[in-house]
């Protein structure tokens, strides 16, 4: 199949381009308790008046494709509850997406090669793209040339030919819908299709994740990765982003030193490491090259993992409870592969539900379900504590001299 030409795509409205750079950047976001004073004052298009240019161009465009029905199904007001309990679970019933979203892909490994024959992002309607988004500093070409889809070399994340990696740079990432929502705003964030990069997380990518959230002016905008047996649906590289307007936990639990710029999640029900940036943290490009070393660790271990980026406050044993949002926090989870496994009923765990946001599959559960029900779910696919602490051992190795 060819390759469609996004950069002069006409089938619909013209499609835009966002340019940013770090002045566009959202420093110093509301907190929650200030959210819902500054969500009541709305703009000309009804829109919170504080949401900044990324904000806009995403959320407008995304409603845009809802009227027009390019989804699989109308997201109207997703009902929420807060499970009673210390960790303050976000449970929301989508019972359409269980049910009218795309048959995941037959995922064996997790550095399965991509496979042009099965469904990519090459293959999306031009229509599902909202807007391509490239750094000013990131290469002077609107689009780079990668040729026809398919004729790449295949290369895991941490092997990535060089010249692939300098296009991956230099290239636009696409805005395009999720077809299949989970919440308002729900899009992925594809790098250059054309590249036919399987689902791996590299530097570029990482990056982009970091500053997508740091483009966003709401405390509740939240990127995301599913690995391969992370319940990664689709072998094409892509990150997930969508607004959430509930605090979670997982932004202010407190935490642990591991090593240098990296810290464990206390209290929490799936162990993980946290990195951070911002206020009293490490540098964005430090932050970027220490996830990638680890999730290249994980890789080569053949380790499946999920990933999330938030708004939080900065690490510490103590947590904290209304702090600025001046730090971003990405956090990763070395989890158990799910090759073949019979999905729950309740919920799939992956990047939401380990981050404490649990779409439901049904009603029933929706209705019923506990803490501690949640807890027992999530841990089926967690790595077993003495694993993990060998895992935690091995990577402290990898570690060391950076």
């Amino acid at each position: 199949m060819e390759r469609t030409d996004y950069s002069n795509s006409k089938s619909e409205d013209e499609l835009q381009e966002f340019m940013y750079s770090e002045k566009d950047f959202a420093l110093d976001v509301v907190t929650w308790q200030l959210w819902s004073k500054y969500k009541s004052k709305t703009d000309t298009v009804g829109e919170p008046s504080h949401l900044s240019k990324f904000d806009l161009m995403l959320r407008s465009g995304w409603e845009s494709k809802m009227k027009k029905g390019m989804f699989r199904y109308y997201l109207e007001d997703v009902e929420t509850r807060i499970l009673p309990g210390p960790m303050g679970y976000v449970a929301q019933l989508n019972v359409k997406r269980g049910t009218e979203r795309r048959t995941p892909q037959d995922i064996k490994s997790i550095c399965q090669s991509y496979d042009p024959n099965q469904f990519n992002f090459n293959k999306i309607k031009p229509g599902e793209v909202i807007f391509s988004m490239r750094k000013c500093n990131r290469g002077k070409n609107t689009w780079v040339s990668t040729g026809s889809p398919g004729n790449q070399t295949q290369m895991n994340g941490p092997n990535l030919e060089q010249n692939v990696q300098d296009r991956l740079e230099m290239s636009k990432t696409l805005v395009v819908i999720n077809v299949s929502p989970l919440e308002f705003g729900n899009v992925l964030f594809v790098p250059d299709p054309a590249l036919c990069l399987p689902q791996m997380l590299t530097r570029s990518v990482i990056r982009t994740g970091v500053e997508a959230v740091l483009l966003s002016a709401h405390p509740g905008f939240r990127v995301g990765f599913n690995s391969l047996g992370g319940f990664a649906s689709v072998n094409n590289l892509h990150l997930h982003g969508y607004y959430l307007e509930h605090e979670l936990s997982i932004e202010t639990a407190p935490t642990s030193v591991f090593c240098p710029g990296i810290n464990l999640l206390s209290h929490q029900h799936a162990r993980g490491l946290v990195f951070c940036t911002g206020e009293q943290c490490v540098e964005l490009d430090g932050l970027v090259e220490k996830v990638c070393r680890v999730t290249d660790f994980f890789i080569a271990k053949n380790i499946a993992h999920n990933m999330f980026i938030t708004r939080g406050c900065p690490p510490g044993k103590d947590g904290c409870f209304v702090s600025s949002r001046k730090v971003i926090r990405v956090i990763l989870w070395a989890r158990k592969s799910s090759f073949g496994v019979k999905e729950e009923s309740a919920f799939n765990v992956a990047l939401c539900e380990l981050a404490g946001h649990l779409p439901i599959k049904n009603l029933e559960d929706f209705n019923n379900i506990t803490e501690t029900k949640v807890i027992e779910i999530i841990q089926r696919y967690m790595i077993p504590e003495q694993e993990f602490l060998q895992l935690l051992s091995e990577l402290a190795e990898v570690l060391k001299d950076s």
